[in-house]
């Protein structure tokens, strides 16, 4: 079960997502009220043990792979228009975000390699991520292979174990909803999340 709690900026929310077990921390790069430095994240991502994960948002190429080397990112997760040749040319283990908006965006899937998850986002006109807003499960009916989703988009303790077991996808990602504010995280909604899921494995 991989879950991902991205939107790191404080240590503190780093030891407790890794004590509960989450399998990677999310880092933004990108314009956003969570955004971080790189130099922020070569001290904040130091001796880390789980998978480190880097957000960019129609990101300058060059730029993209001098912090991954910077920051020792193990995953890049492109959360903005990038292009399949734009994620060949990157190379490495990627996430592609894709903000599912109708029906028809499911057949993008496919222009991804299938060594790439597929992040499924909520659509919010001109918001690349970081919403909020719980994905549409209409659209995501309409998917019948879940093997390489990440599920994201309003995902908190109240919900997630719903979405794993309705799909079944390959992770989730979880931001917002378990937050006092933008970067600051709640330790006991993240506990609560983990706590939960842990009453699936034993199912």
């Amino acid at each position: 079960m991989f879950v991902k709690v991205c939107g790191m900026r404080r240590q503190e929310d780093i030891n407790v997502a890794v004590a509960c077990g989450a399998a990677a921390v999310g880092f933004i790069f990108a314009n956003s009220p969570r955004q971080v430095r790189p130099e922020q994240v070569e001290k904040l991502a130091e001796g880390v043990p789980v998978l480190k994960v880097g957000v960019f948002v129609n990101e300058d190429l060059q730029r993209v792979r001098e912090i991954r080397h910077r920051c020792h990112l193990d995953i890049v997760q492109l959360h903005g228009d990038e292009s399949p040749d734009y994620c060949e040319r990157l190379g490495g283990r990627l996430f592609k975000a894709i903000r599912l908006k109708e029906v028809a965006m499911t057949r993008l899937f496919d222009d991804y390699p299938p060594d790439i998850k597929i992040l499924l986002d909520a659509y919010v006109y001109s918001r690349p991520g970081g919403t909020g807003r719980q994905i549409d499960f209409y659209l995501l009916d309409h998917i019948h292979d879940f093997t390489r989703i990440i599920i994201a988009g309003g995902i908190g303790p109240d919900n997630a174990v719903e979405i794993f077991k309705r799909y079944h996808p390959f992770g989730i990602d979880v931001n917002s909803r378990v937050e006092d504010a933008p970067g600051i995280k709640n330790h006991e909604k993240i506990l609560e999340l983990f706590q939960k899921l842990k009453i699936i494995r034993k199912e």
